[in-house]
């Protein structure tokens, strides 16, 4: 990519010798931080806002039921384009909406491995779990090019602090061989996010994420690399991947592929995922608005009702694929610094791990 070529200019009148590209409006965000914004002809209509970070760890709020108490986010927004994407709302902090802005103008956080070392290294920092992949996906495919999760990675397992990564990214196997040096550290949790297995569905509703046989290999690949995987079946979409046979073809294969545990869950729209959501659904299954709406009047959840109703489903059959059944990011102890590693301890996601073949990272 010519990325340095494709600076933007902050404001709208541009000399007549920059090497920048006039877009108006996208370049003049009120991003507090902001170097510079450019575009890449691989990523068609996408802008990529590069800020200087002042902070990297973010403090999950005490009310939440959530298992870890801090997060990682080194960008904003998200090429995966997930019509469901619960994370929508958090643009419109940044005066963008929350349907294409969210796919399409992605803040980058350049600066913040380095920002991140300065903060576990407090006295105060007490090396909690730190989840990686909560809001946006840190393997997205601007991953490829900022390449911040290595250092990301690398200072959190340095600083004795254990790790939980959540991504639907296949670039992940590119950092394999990071994440076995930082496991002899830490404990580490590796989870991949895969709640359907159709084709068509998944690039319609997902259009930016690696296929789900991507994915299935690429857990195939983490297993084979010594990792026991953990699989967010997440969102399950109701009347569409939510039958009887679409929970046995999704565990039986994520089973085959090598996962140990899965957790699935019924889609919930938060706002601005709620309106870009249902604007697709009346788009491509028109039959199924009326539902929908009225599942989803009351609030962001499904009925109550329904989603016990699921979760049985979904514990009956992981049952009888020999699945454990559970959340991907779970509470994790700290391992003393001077403990020597256990990769068979249940507080981590990577044993002892098997030579890498070069076939991981083709």
């Amino acid at each position: 990519m010519r990325w340095e070529a494709q600076m933007l200019q902050a404001d709208d009148e541009q000399p007549a010798d920059s090497p920048g590209i006039p877009v108006g409006r996208t370049a003049t965000l009120p991003l507090v931080g902001l170097q510079r914004s450019i575009t890449s002809p691989q990523f068609a209509d996408t802008v990529f806002h590069e800020v200087l970070a002042k902070s990297a760890l973010n403090q999950v709020p005490a009310a939440s039921s959530m298992p870890f108490r801090w997060t990682v986010n080194p960008y904003r927004g998200c090429t995966h384009a997930c019509v469901y994407c619960y994370a929508r709302n958090t643009h419109t902090y940044l005066d963008l909406d929350a349907g294409a802005d969210f796919d399409q103008q992605i803040v980058v956080k350049v600066n913040i491995a380095d920002v991140l070392k300065a903060e576990v290294n407090r006295p105060s920092w007490t090396r909690e779990m730190v989840a990686l992949g909560t809001n946006t996906d840190p393997y997205q495919r601007a991953e490829g090019r900022y390449q911040l999760m290595p250092g990301i990675i690398r200072t959190l397992a340095d600083s004795g602090t254990p790790i939980s990564l959540l991504t639907k990214g296949t670039l992940l196997k590119r950092d394999l061989p990071i994440l076995k040096e930082a496991s002899s550290l830490v404990p580490i949790q590796v989870g991949v996010s895969l709640a359907l297995l159709e084709p068509a569905l998944a690039a319609r509703v997902e259009p930016g994420t690696p296929s789900p046989t991507a994915r299935l290999k690429l857990i195939e690949k983490l297993t084979e690399a010594g990792a026991e995987v953990s699989v967010m079946a997440m969102p399950i979409l109701p009347w569409l991947t939510d039958g009887e046979d679409d929970l046995e073809s999704l565990f039986s294969a994520v089973r085959d592929a090598g996962a140990h545990q899965i957790q699935a869950g019924a889609l919930h729209l938060r706002p601005g995922a709620r309106q870009w959501y249902l604007e697709w659904i009346e788009r491509e299954h028109p039959q199924l608005l009326a539902g929908y709406r009225n599942f989803y009047a009351h609030g962001s959840y499904a009925p109550q009702s329904y989603r016990r109703a699921l979760s049985r489903r979904a514990v009956s059959v992981a049952s009888r694929m020999g699945l454990h059944y559970g959340s991907a990011h779970r509470a994790l102890p700290e391992r003393p610094r001077s403990a020597a590693p256990d990769f068979g301890a249940k507080t981590s996601t990577l044993r002892e791990p098997a030579p890498l073949q070069p076939s991981l990272f083709d």
